[in-house]
């Protein structure tokens, strides 16, 4: 394990720390490659893709690494990393190599670790392309080449094949200007302002963003070199530099990142797009503040089980959690962390390296912030450090009603320092950060797809409306896939109102009128005019954060309507019904939470039946600072008016109205 203090700090210069971490990642799982080292299996679950394919995702992804390495320290090799990798190489991509690598159009998944090779051979080409044999040269290109002329890539997919199609033809191999200029318009066509960038044009920000949609341009900008447009490099930069002003917000005092989004065994790689920004030569952030978050960042990882004892990266969070995994993953995938290393291809005299420390936004002062596009207030406290995302943009989805709301994406908080509980009975069951409406049986609604819908208020705050659903889930976590197993309801719209550690959610229900599903969907076209409808009675649920630990399971305590749930370190989880909110109670989970093996959270419900147009509220808190503000904060409720009155005696007012029924 790295020092708790990071990499940086672990003796020497800031670089030489980051240098000597690289070192160690790459030195383990070269103990699980084939013997001329073109396939790395690494000790873990297989993908959807097979062992084949992960053994290549194993290779790729290390090699990313070690040409980082490589590169910023001008082929300096005290491992033999480049000898060692372009043997596997050699044997990768020969036909007749017992140890071959899929081709391309044998296994679609080839064409992602297709993108690390082109990256990882172009900045090492004076040390590893450059010395390959003519034959292995070849037949590299021959492998590369099967992407070229491909398309049907509708999310970050295509720029595997754009870095792919910028190596061949930095090497005279082939190319199809087409392909660049059609995935080019495709990604500005995802490109949501601020910054911001959809990974495929639904609604699933998260770290792809960063790590693929901000990361690839600026690499294909590099290989590109010359070529490159100048135009697409200025607004390459000018994206990223804003999209990092509120990225730099979504990390903790102690580099714990917010848990939200898919593919979160990548770790580090919430780094790369900070890299990218300082190897594009943008003006923000400052140099200080990439390191300092790069820094937090490592710590964090390494000083909760990643590596782990084995000095291997397993699929999970903290240490290994199977459940963070989507079927795509597989032993190998967690080493796209690699790219939360590519600031080792800045030179040892950049000012990311050499310049004074910089401080987290949350080390500075207390952050409330709107994040435009993914629809996101953003809640961090100096006190605690802790970061907390109030979700009213976010489901991945695009689609009717109908849809399970995936743990990732449509839970009203995210945190890093809370995570869901992400357990079968919970994905059939949401109640963790969750306000839902249950259903005769005690069923939860569900809450995806959700329309941002506008908040009069007077402070900080946003909301979102959702026609409540029910979905009857087979045993194996899946949609039943009939149209009677899907139960739709009333419009249930939330509203989330901030201050300091504090969150008031607002909650009301609204009866659908005859022909239209959702607000906004016309008579003529409601895509839930053929599901069964649930009349009711329901209750009303706002579920709390769900907190965890290794040590023991968090003390709960509940009272009336307040229940509170505690670790052992202080991290505190509160909800505290207003009126009508009048249940409280916390339940308790064992190996569901990533981010420890024991986790609790507290909620409140409504005893009776829930009524139309009546505005509800709960007071909510995530802190291991701000619990006792929770009983100072008041909510006075009249009609569609909420009137906060906060800890400090300031007040917010907030009218949470029906959502409108027509486009």
């Amino acid at each position: 394990m790295w020092p708790d203090r990071g990499p940086a700090r672990a003796g020497g210069t800031p670089r030489e720390g980051w240098l000597a971490a690289a070192d160690r990642l790459l030195a383990a799982p070269r103990r699980h490659a084939t013997p001329h080292h073109a396939l790395i299996h690494l000790p873990g679950p297989a993908s959807v893709s097979g062992h084949w394919s992960d053994g290549l995702e194993g290779f790729a992804r290390t090699f990313l690494l070690a040409a980082f390495r490589l590169a910023g320290s001008q082929g300096a090799d005290p491992d033999c990393l480049a000898g060692w990798y372009a043997r596997g190489i050699t044997a990768g991509v020969d036909p007749a190599s017992p140890e071959r690598w899929p081709r391309l159009s044998e296994r679609r998944q080839a064409r992602v670790e297709a993108a690390s090779v082109a990256i990882g051979l172009h900045e090492t080409r004076e040390w590893i392309w450059d010395r390959l044999t003519d034959r292995t040269r070849e037949q590299v290109v021959t492998w590369l080449a099967e992407i070229v002329g491909t398309s049907d890539y509708a999310n970050n997919w295509i720029w595997f094949q754009n870095v792919v199609e910028a190596f061949l033809r930095s090497v005279g191999g082939p190319w199809e200007p087409a392909d660049l200029e059609r995935n080019l318009a495709a990604h500005d066509g995802w490109y949501a302002g601020d910054g911001w960038f959809t990974d495929g044009g639904t609604r699933n920000f998260d770290y792809y963003g960063g790590w693929a949609m901000h990361f690839y341009p600026v690499w294909y900008a590099r290989i590109c070199g010359d070529h490159a447009d100048p135009d697409f490099v200025a607004t390459t930069r000018d994206r990223l530099e804003r999209y990092l002003l509120d990225a730099q917000y979504l990390v903790a005092a102690d580099g714990a990142p917010v848990f939200q989004g898919r593919s979160l065994t990548y770790r580090f790689a919430v780094l790369a797009p900070f890299w990218a920004a300082a190897a594009a030569g943008a003006a923000e952030p400052e140099p200080g503040l990439t390191r300092r978050v790069a820094d937090r960042v490592l710590a964090y990882f390494s000083g909760h089980g990643a590596p782990d004892e084995r000095g291997l990266l397993p699929v999970g969070w903290h240490g290994a959690f199977a459940r963070v995994r989507q079927n795509y993953s597989g032993a190998g995938s967690p080493y796209w962390a690699s790219k939360g290393f590519a600031g080792l291809v800045l030179p040892p005299d950049h000012p990311a390296w050499t310049g004074p420390d910089g401080a987290l936004p949350v080390e500075r002062a207390d952050v409330e912030r709107v994040v435009g596009p993914p629809g996101w207030v953003v809640s961090a406290t100096r006190a605690d450090g802790i970061v907390r995302v109030l979700n009213h943009g976010t489901d991945h989805a695009a689609g009717a009603s109908g849809v399970v709301d995936s743990p990732f994406y449509a839970r009203h908080g995210y945190s890093s320092h809370a995570a869901p509980d992400l357990s079968q009975g919970r994905l059939q069951r949401p109640l963790d950060s969750h306000v839902a409406l249950l259903d005769a049986a005690g069923n939860p609604s569900h809450r995806t797809p959700l329309r941002r819908v506008a908040l009069d208020v007077d402070g900080l705050g946003l909301a979102s409306c959702s026609r409540a659903h029910w979905l009857d889930l087979s045993g194996d976590g899946g949609a039943a896939g009939e149209a009677q197993s899907v139960r739709v309801g009333p419009w249930l719209t939330t509203a989330s109102l901030v201050r300091g550690g504090v969150e008031v959610r607002l909650a009301r229900v609204d009866p659908v009128p005859d022909g239209f599903g959702r607000p906004g969907t016309a008579a003529s076209d409601d895509p839930d005019g053929h599901r069964p409808i649930d009349r009711g009675p329901w209750r009303l649920h706002v579920g709390g954060w769900t907190i965890a630990s290794d040590a023991a399971s968090p003390a709960s305590a509940v009272d009336g309507s307040r229940a509170q749930v505690r670790t052992a370190d202080d991290l505190t989880s509160v909800v505290i019904g207003v009126a009508a909110l009048d249940e409280a109670g916390s339940d308790e989970s064992d190996g569901a939470n990533p981010m420890g093996r024991w986790s609790a959270v507290p909620w409140a419900r409504t005893s009776a039946s829930v009524e139309p147009a009546v505005v509800h509220a709960a007071v909510v808190v995530l802190s291991g600072a701000y619990a006792g503000d929770a009983a100072r904060t008041s909510v006075t409720i009249s009609g569609e008016q909420a009137v906060v009155t906060w800890a400090d005696g300031a007040t917010t007012t907030a009218h949470l109205r029906a959502p409108e029924d027509r486009g």
